[in-house]
């Protein structure tokens, strides 16, 4: 078992920015790959970032260049770093732990871009 707690959501406006983070009860370094998805209304949940336990990074074609996924592995946690926000930004967003052949979820943090 792996449990997730995000934290850093909120509202911000248009090119702003906003930093996510996932805890893990685990050591990051036993986990196989940690994430962030998104899910808006009406719409699918959908990758956004991935980082692999060999530090290898994908992300969205919609966020690369936007986005920066990273780990603190003292702190067993993973940050999603979002820059110049859009609208189409907004939704709820997922910390995700791919562990022993098994997928683990935090409860999700609101992430909205209005003006």
């Amino acid at each position: 078992q792996v449990q997730l707690v995000e934290s850093g959501g909120g509202l911000v406006q248009p090119g702003g920015s906003l930093r996510l983070s996932c805890a893990a009860s685990k050591s990051i370094f036993s986990i196989n790959a940690m994430g962030w998805y998104r899910q808006a209304p009406g719409k699918e949940r959908e990758l956004v970032a991935e980082i692999t336990s060999g530090s290898i990074t994908n992300y969205a074609d919609s966020v690369k260049g936007r986005f920066t996924i990273s780990t603190d592995n003292a702190k067993n946690t993973v940050y999603l770093q979002m820059n110049s926000l859009k609208p189409e930004d907004t939704a709820l967003y997922y910390c995700n732990a791919a562990f022993m052949a098994r997928r683990f979820w935090g409860q999700g943090t609101q992430v909205t871009v209005s003006s």
